[in-house]
């Protein structure tokens, strides 16, 4: 089973018991974390995709531990100017583990039955005839 859930604005795919790292969270360390952004989820085939998210689904993780990333250098040159100008940063991560996914539920058969009403319905419905404008004739 896994999930593709947004966590601090990106996407991430994770499975039971993965470490991950994302961008800093404010929580503590050792405390738990729920995300309820869960854009895709995948039960042994059986996937349930969400418009935009899955409602009820929800991703429980706990806090590792906070850290600073690897170093990343931005050089910039122009050659034959003497122009070089080199800069760096190191990116704030929380390091968590996901512990467990859940599902919608009972709900995510509604709404697929919901789905699929809505589509009959708009198939259904008669279309309206759009009338062409007519060329006039301006050659005298």
């Amino acid at each position: 089973m896994y999930a593709i859930v947004e966590i601090a604005g990106q996407q991430f795919k994770v499975s039971k018991d993965l470490k991950v790292y994302v961008h800093r969270l404010s929580n503590e360390e050792g405390s738990k974390v729920s995300f309820d952004k869960v854009l895709l989820v995948d039960d042994n085939g059986n996937v349930t995709l969400g418009a935009p998210a899955i409602e009820g689904a929800s991703v429980e993780a706990k806090v590792l531990q906070h850290l600073k990333g690897d170093k990343v250098i931005v050089f910039k040159k122009k050659r034959r100017k003497g122009y070089k100008k080199r800069n760096g940063h190191r990116q704030y991560l929380t390091q968590i583990v996901i512990e467990g996914i859940t599902g919608a539920g009972a709900k995510k058969a509604a709404t697929k039955k919901a789905a699929a009403e809505a589509t009959t319905e708009e198939v259904e419905a008669p279309k309206k005839k759009v009338a062409k404008a007519k060329k006039e004739d301006t050659q005298e």
